[in-house]
């Protein structure tokens, strides 16, 4: 005889995360704005997903290179410039970008159009990065070379720059 399963027990259902159109964490840096869809708390910090919206003329991050972690970017709409050491690739919607630790990345949006992007953090180590930024912002402290320098190091990130001269 077979017994049936008890329907009294609690069913242990699949954690599921649902973010909504306007919901997320809401980062802003400058002219960027960052909606964070997945900090990695629902993904035992394996991966982080935001949405940046550029605005026209946007100059992104220093150049710089993460040591422990890959960054992905999907271009949603508009243009996107990722220059990868000596070399610039302009992304239209539709495209991927993979960086892999150890790559010298940076971005920006040249055009005169909005453009939007999904970025992915694996793990999700470098979310806390953008955190820092804003609230450094928010405090009125100046954000130079030198600040943001120190704070990709907390995050196994380094500007691809000579520190001796650049960030004096």
């Amino acid at each position: 005889m077979t017994e049936e399963p008890r329907t009294n027990e609690p069913q242990t259902a699949p954690a599921v995360s649902v973010v909504g159109p306007g919901d997320g964490e809401t980062i802003v840096l400058g002219t960027t704005r960052m909606r964070v869809l997945e900090d990695g708390s629902h993904t035992g910090h394996r991966l982080a997903i935001a949405e940046s919206v550029l605005a026209p003329h946007t100059q992104g991050p220093p150049q710089h290179r993460h040591a422990r972690h890959d960054e992905g970017f999907y271009i949603l709409s508009g243009t996107v410039r990722f220059t990868v050491g000596d070399e610039d690739h302009d992304a239209t919607a539709g495209t991927l970008v993979m960086v892999t630790p150890g790559t010298p990345h940076t971005f920006a949006n040249p055009t005169d159009r909005p453009a939007v992007m999904l970025s992915t953090f694996t793990p999700d180590l470098y979310v806390q990065y953008f955190r820092d930024l804003q609230e450094a912002l928010a405090d009125g402290r100046p954000l130079t070379p030198r600040a943001n320098a120190d704070a990709m190091s907390r995050y196994a990130t380094e500007p691809v720059t000579d520190l001796a001269t650049d960030l004096a």
